[in-house]
């Protein structure tokens, strides 16, 4: 079920569901938030993995697409997602950064690179024996570049068998919070993961609740090409 996070006269924010893919005429995204919403029409502006649940910005008009189209080509949108992993990272905290290039049947791998590099920082900490949250802020928006980034560190995601990752009932990657400024207006928008064993559990609400506001964590600083977060 679609749920209705934000809503903005040009646009709303749904909370895409596990599983549920962006592009199936049946199945996909926009006919089941249309359905949800009564919105008839809707644009999609970005993308999430059939897997991975959360936040997804849909316009409910070709101009808000376009112009949502520039924000995030300018990467004025601030992306924060919540992952769980069974092994400890090879550091706790930092950024991976890296070309990314297509394996096989979809597969991307990291390589060291750096002509078009997919950038993400995140911060990490135990929420309970065999279970590590993640908290992560991709720069880039490559094809499954949070996935990428957490196997190279050695720490697949929880349901991510794609990559490595133990059986689960579900993929442990959910699009948590959006940042922006939409023609003068500050949006912030929060999903709370709510499908899945682990992120129903209370060693993981308790973990999430000492959390800090993802906009005031200490991120490192990057000054790449095409990067505007010299100053995060």
């Amino acid at each position: 079920m679609v749920k209705i996070v934000f809503e903005h006269q040009d646009f709303i924010v749904v909370d895409k569901p596990v599983g549920m893919p962006m592009h199936d005429p049946e199945r996909g995204i926009i006919l089941n938030s249309e359905r949800a919403t009564g919105k008839e029409k809707l644009h999609l502006c970005h993308r999430l993995d059939t897997g991975t649940s959360g936040c997804l910005i849909l316009a409910k008009n070709p101009a808000a697409a376009a112009e949502f189209q520039q924000l995030f080509s300018r990467r004025k949108i601030e992306k924060y997602y919540l992952a769980i992993t069974q092994l400890k990272p090879k550091k706790k905290q930092g950024s991976v950064v890296g070309d990314m290039l297509n394996r096989r049947r979809g597969q991307h791998i990291l390589v060291k690179s750096r002509e078009n590099p997919a950038v993400t920082q995140f911060f990490s900490s135990a929420i309970e024996a065999g279970h590590r949250g993640f908290v992560v802020k991709p720069l880039t928006g490559k094809t499954h570049q949070i996935r990428v980034a957490l196997k190279s560190l050695g720490s697949p995601i929880v349901g991510d068998i794609f990559y490595g990752g133990i059986e689960a009932d579900r993929m442990y990657l959910h699009a948590w919070q959006l940042q922006f400024t939409y023609r003068d207006e500050a949006i912030h928008c929060v999903s709370e993961p709510c499908e899945g064993k682990i992120f129903q559990s209370a060693a993981f609400q308790n973990w999430l609740a000492k959390q800090a506001s993802p906009e005031g964590l200490p991120w490192p600083r990057f000054n790449l090409p095409g990067l505007n977060h010299a100053d995060p």
